[in-house]
Order: C-alpha cells, then sequence, then structure tokens
C-alpha cells in the first residue's frame, strides 16, 4: 500500500464525515433553512422520490395509490437515518484503511471491506473483537467512532418525536377544517359554513378574525415545522381527500375573496393570514424543488365564478363591486396558484376547486358502519340514498 493511497483514503474519510456530520447537524439541529445550492438531505429525497412517484404513477387505483404514497414519508425518515450511519461508517473505514495496522484472527489479510466490516460494529459498539486496531490513530479513531454511534443513537431517539410532534400539530387544524368547509375542503363552503342559516344573513366578524387568526397561527408553525423538517412535506393526511396543500390553499382562496370586498366585513384580519400563507405556499414550494408555474390551469371559470357568487349570496354574502371583483381576485390569484399547482404535480396531490357545484358529504359523517346501517334501512324501505346533509342539518 503506498504512501499516496493512504494520504488519499484518510482525505475521503474527513470529507465523507465532514459532509455527513454538517447535513445531520443542519437537519436536526440547525433551526433555520440553510441557503447554500447543494444539500445533501435535499438530495437524498429527491432521488429518493422519482422511483417512488414513478410507481405511484402506474397504480391506477386511487385508494391504492394513495396508500402507497403514505408509506414514503415515514419511510423516508427511516432511510435518511440510515443513509448518514452508512455514510459514516464508509468514512471511518476510509480513515482505519488509511491509517493502518490493524490485525484480524488467525492472521488473515486485512482488505478494505472488512475494514468496512470492523467500522460497522464499533460504530454499533458490536465489540466483537475479530478485527483490532494496533496503532495509536486506528485506536483513536476507533474510539471516536464508538463515541458517534452512541450520539447518533440519541439524535435518532430525539429527532423522531419531534418530527411526529410537528406532523401531530399540523393535522389537528386540517382535521378540525372538514367540519367548517367541507371534504375537501372549499373557501366558499368555509365562508357559507360561517355565515350559517341564522335571521341576520352575513358573518360575525368577531368569529370571523377568530378563526382566521387560528389560520395565520397554522400557516406560520406549517412554514417553521417544514422548513426544520423537509421530511414533513411528503407526511400525507389520514383522508385521502385531505392535505396540508389543500388546507393551504383554501385559507389562501378564502382570504382573497375577503381582501376581494364582501359587503359587511372588514378584511384586516384577511390581510394578515394571506401573507402569511402565501409566505409559506412559496417558500414551500422550494423545498420539494417546485418552481413558479405561469401555465398552471384554470382553476375559477366563469362559470364556477358565477356559482361562487350565487352561493355566498344565498347566505347574505356580496361582493362590493362585482365588476372590478374579478380582476382583483384574478391577481390576489397569481401571486399563490402558480406555486402550489407546481408542488402539487410534485407531490401527487390534488388541490380542491373553489367550490362544489354537488353538494359533498363530510369526512366526519361517513364511515363503514354509517354506510352499512343506511344502505340496510333504505334495503328494508325500498328508497334510494339521499342527498348527503350538511352540518347545519344534523345540529
Amino acid at each position: 500500500m503506498s504512501f499516496h493511497l493512504n494520504i488519499a483514503g484518510i482525505l475521503a474519510g474527513c470529507i465523507i464525515i465532514v459532509v455527513v456530520l454538517l447535513d445531520a447537524f443542519e437537519t436536526v439541529v440547525l433551526p433555520r433553512r440553510v441557503t447554500r445550492h447543494f444539500k445533501l438531505t435535499a438530495w437524498f429525497y429527491r432521488r429518493t422520490w422519482i422511483p417512488w412517484k414513478w410507481i405511484a404513477g402506474r397504480i391506477r387505483t386511487p385508494s391504492r395509490q394513495q396508500s402507497f404514497l403514505g408509506y414514503f414519508g415515514p419511510l423516508l425518515l427511516i432511510l435518511l437515518l440510515e443513509f448518514w450511519a452508512a455514510g459514516l461508517i464508509l468514512g471511518f473505514a476510509l480513515l482505519q484503511f488509511g491509517a493502518g495496522k490493524h490485525e484480524q484472527l488467525g492472521n488473515e489479510p486485512i482488505t478494505f471491506w472488512r475494514l468496512v466490516y470492523q467500522s460497522g460494529e464499533t460504530f454499533f459498539t458490536l465489540g466483537y473483537g475479530d478485527i483490532v486496531p494496533t496503532s495509536a490513530l486506528s485506536r483513536t479513531l476507533s474510539v471516536l467512532e464508538a463515541g458517534m454511534g452512541f450520539a447518533f443513537l440519541g439524535v435518532v431517539i430525539g429527532y423522531l418525536p419531534v418530527v411526529y410532534g410537528a406532523f401531530s400539530r399540523r393535522e389537528i387544524q386540517i382535521s378540525m377544517l372538514d367540519a367548517r368547509a367541507g371534504s375537501p375542503p372549499t373557501a366558499t363552503e368555509l365562508l357559507v359554513r360561517l355565515a350559517g342559516k341564522t335571521d341576520n344573513p352575513g358573518i360575525d366578524q368577531l368569529v370571523l378574525d377568530e378563526v382566521l387568526r387560528d389560520w395565520e397561527r397554522w400557516a406560520g408553525e406549517l412554514l417553521e415545522s417544514h422548513l426544520s423538517y423537509p421530511v414533513l412535506s411528503f407526511f400525507r393526511s389520514q383522508h385521502s381527500n385531505q392535505s396540508w396543500l389543500g388546507a393551504l390553499l383554501t385559507m389562501l382562496d378564502a382570504t382573497s375573496l375577503l381582501i376581494t370586498g364582501i359587503e359587511g366585513i372588514h378584511p384586516g384580519q384577511a390581510k394578515l393570514t394571506f401573507a402569511m400563507a402565501r409566505h409559506a405556499a412559496v417558500d414551500l414550494a422550494q423545498v420539494v424543488n417546485a418552481h413558479y408555474d405561469p401555465q398552471a390551469p384554470e382553476r375559477l371559470s366563469d362559470a364556477d365564478f358565477q356559482g361562487l357568487l350565487q352561493a355566498l349570496a344565498a347566505v347574505g354574502l356580496k361582493l362590493q363591486s362585482t365588476e372590478d371583483a374579478r380582476q382583483k381576485l384574478n391577481r390576489l390569484r397569481s401571486m399563490y396558484e402558480p406555486y402550489l399547482h407546481s408542488t402539487a404535480q410534485n407531490l401527487m396531490v390534488t388541490l380542491p376547486a373553489w367550490w362544489h357545484p354537488v353538494k359533498t358529504r363530510d369526512n366526519w359523517q361517513a364511515g363503514p358502519w354509517d354506510r352499512m346501517i343506511q344502505a340496510k334501512g333504505l334495503a328494508v324501505l325500498g328508497q334510494k340514498p339521499a342527498r348527503p346533509a350538511g352540518i347545519e342539518d344534523h345540529f
């Protein structure tokens, strides 16, 4: 083994260890976004997502496709930890290869791959003792690697609960949106349900502002958690018609309508919520390598816009200036829809519409036992299933 090769092994091992440790520090410990062009974790996410997305695209059954996509986020989290561990083991094996002077039981020759094995058992503190370092440098490296293995275990123990805690907080608010805005949620349904069926049509300003403040905070927490832990972007909600993208889009749609101008409603809080939600939409698009898409398909046709106006008017909500409203609404939409469309394309998520012409059943109203009981009851009575009832019809 020449001296040049020894130096090459040491340099390669140092580079790998430094890169992996820096990436793990930035991903787990550093509480801010890294603006460096290349980041190992982001590269790993995107490279593993490509084949997974390709396979999912060939699953024709929607429920099975969503189930398959749901496995990616948690599995990616485990694969990332294994990727870091493999990098550190390889790096220390290269250092040991450069340091030399090892002995193996039976006086068998020491090869590089046996040093990789020795590095692995040292990292995970197995301590078989079948390969023994004999020089001061190689012994020092073994002690450092064993200590790093303990530290890595601590990172794993601390990292997983934090990630799942952030995921749980995100999903609680999304689940609450089910009864407020339908399944899937829409901005029109949110405003209609906030207005309700009362003798005095319209929305209570205090109630509206309280709801929007909650969603402003949710958007802020979404931005912070998904920038700190990008793997959360791939975690999917419990129901296939719910997602963090859908909830974010619903809030942006709703606040856009309020900013456009609805008679009797002050848009102050809506502007704050829109700003926070739009900030989250733009920054989180970069996490999944999504870009502004000026060719995004039209979500609000003229017919949909007229249907939206009629649905709002039915509960006493009227735009202040119908002629200028469409242009102002289009300007607001152009600030976030292209980003969310591109993000949804990358993550294979279906975005909700502006409104549902046909009434849909909320997730809380549906269930396997409910459907079975209803089917049996209607079969006995010889009736056909009725239109799904809204929340106001149940309480």
